[in-house]
């Protein structure tokens, strides 16, 4: 970066330019200053400046204080609203179990000692849950004949297993089903897997 004070030329002195040297401050005079212009008090100046950055150090506190009082406010909200969205996914749970429970009373009321009615009863309740959990982006993970995948199976068994054509590593039962949550795994499907 050039420095364009080099670059002027040199200005030629002026006729009623004083010398320094000549000045009467130099020469031993009574003030320095030019006559007509007092030197300001540099204790005043100080005090003034001094003054200038309270106020600003005062703005500036205040400014910090009306910011930590908006965070504040902020985590408070976001708490509070955390807190409301755990409440209402909890009734909507709450709400579907109640509606399992209601339709079970309903078949155990209705089967009056029969075996095939209560069986009937507690499949719809069953088909009503799936198709409920459907809704909400639950999906069973389909585990019996397929390939062991620890992504996505819990081995409790291994078994030797003598059907024809099922190779090691294949899951032979299926002791609790898995489920998937909007493609994501919910719970692991518990396997027992050919050895």
């Amino acid at each position: 970066m050039r420095d364009e004070r080099f670059d002027r030329p040199a200005e030629e002195p002026r006729p009623d330019a004083v010398d320094p040297e000549e000045s009467p401050a130099a020469a031993g005079g009574e003030s320095g200053a030019a006559p007509g212009h007092e030197a300001g008090d540099p204790v005043e100046e100080l005090q003034q400046l001094a003054a200038r950055y309270k106020e600003e150090a005062e703005r500036n506190w205040q400014q910090f204080l009306h910011a930590a009082a908006d965070l504040e406010n902020y985590k408070k909200q976001a708490a509070r609203q955390r807190e409301e969205a755990v409440q209402r996914t909890r009734a909507a749970l709450l709400g579907v179990i109640l509606t399992v429970v209601d339709n079970l009373e309903r078949a155990l009321a209705h089967a009056g000692g029969d075996p095939e009615a209560l069986v009937e009863g507690i499949r719809m309740t069953h088909r009503q849950v799936l198709e409920t959990l459907s809704g909400l982006g639950v999906r069973p993970l389909e585990a019996e004949g397929q390939a062991f995948d620890p992504r996505y199976h819990e081995a409790v068994d291994v078994a030797a297993h003598t059907d024809a054509g099922v190779s090691p590593g294949t899951v032979i039962t299926e002791l609790q089903r898995g489920y998937l949550l909007n493609g994501e795994l919910l719970r692991p499907a518990r396997v027992r897997v050919a050895q």
